[in-house]
């Protein structure tokens, strides 16, 4: 008897083993359906909506994936439907009208969103996600530990001693170092505009590829004075980070930036559940911590630091077609 029981006892603890072998096995064969965001907010803000999405969406793999605003849009126009992305988020409004032009964005506008401001509705195929400013940004050690004076106006910037200590986003890859442009193009006219960047170039540190490389270089103590986005200096404040944020005469130059579906992605459930989930819970989100400058009829956000009634710049004739002539002219 004690034979057979042994015998009895091995074989029930085979089955056991094959048992959840094969649940193992099975569970493997199950696939996650995958959703990819391109996105260009700035590290907090994706894993701010990474984690957001995960926790609301566990039975999908989703991957927000950083893009430069230019290499973003350039991504989408040459891949068009044939995207690995479902989504685009956190693009400047000039690019989603290029995409737009080009088939690659799928009609929203049957998608529950909020109420945005009225101004900011201009399209059937994107929504607005967030205003985002720029401000000459300081490091008031580093200019300390060189005895340099704060600077008070763009000219100022121009300064000999000012060499090398100061940072600002190429405007062919990042939309805030192209609302720089813009903005004094507007406010000088093209040729003093030109002509200035021509100059202030002899001090730039580096032309970052990115938006938000200035404040990761102010925050490094490489440079003293940053041309970069306002929410990423307040972000940075805010974690202990001694900055000064400065607007000069000319006022804030500003972009607004928006989110949207790739054409014939919006035929799949779990990527229209995500994007709407996305614009009514995870963008606004974002924008009440970290973009407060106002996006919602019925809303409004404060962010501790933010600076208040912001003089913001002339920022007209802001389209796709202007932007790619000024480019053209942009020799760094």
């Amino acid at each position: 008897m004690k034979r057979n029981a042994k015998k009895i006892s091995l074989f029930m603890a085979v089955v056991l083993v094959l048992s959840t072998m094969l649940t193992f096995l099975s569970g493997c064969g199950e696939k996650k359906e995958r959703v990819v965001i391109y996105s260009s907010t700035e590290d907090y803000g994706i894993e701010l909506i990474q984690n957001m999405l995960d926790e609301k969406f566990p039975e999908y793999e989703i991957v927000v994936e950083y893009m430069s605003t230019g290499d973003h849009a350039a991504k989408l126009l040459s891949e068009g439907a044939d995207s690995e992305a479902d989504i685009t988020h956190d693009i400047e409004y000039g690019y989603l009208l290029k995409l737009e032009q080009a088939g690659v964005l799928a009609d929203v506008s049957n998608i529950k969103a909020p109420e945005y401001c009225e101004e900011l509705m201009v399209s059937k195929n994107y929504y607005p996600e967030v205003r985002s400013g720029g401000a000459i940004i300081i490091n008031p050690k580093v200019l300390a530990d060189r005895k340099l004076s704060k600077p008070t106006c763009y000219e100022d910037l121009l300064k000999p001693e000012y060499k090398d200590l100061i940072s600002m986003p190429n405007p062919k890859s990042s939309g805030t170092g192209y609302m720089f442009l813009k903005s004094l193009v507007n406010s000088w006219g093209e040729d003093r505009a030109f002509s200035y960047f021509d100059d202030l170039t002899n001090n730039i540190l580096q032309y970052t590829s990115s938006g938000s490389g200035p404040v990761n270089a102010l925050i490094q103590g490489e440079v003293a004075i940053g041309l970069g986005m306002t929410a990423q200096a307040v972000s940075a404040v805010n974690d202990g980070t001694d900055l000064e944020i400065c607007f000069f005469e000319e006022g804030s130059p500003y972009s607004v930036y928006g989110q949207g579906i790739v054409k014939g992605k919006e035929e799949r459930e779990c990527v229209v559940k995500v994007f709407e989930y996305l614009v009514n819970s995870a963008s606004v989100e974002n924008a009440k911590l970290y973009h407060p400058e106002k996006i919602l009829q019925d809303k409004d956000f404060e962010v501790k630091n933010f600076p208040k009634d912001i003089k913001y710049a002339d920022m007209k004739n802001n389209t796709f077609e202007e932007k790619e002539r000024l480019l053209s002219k942009w020799k760094y």
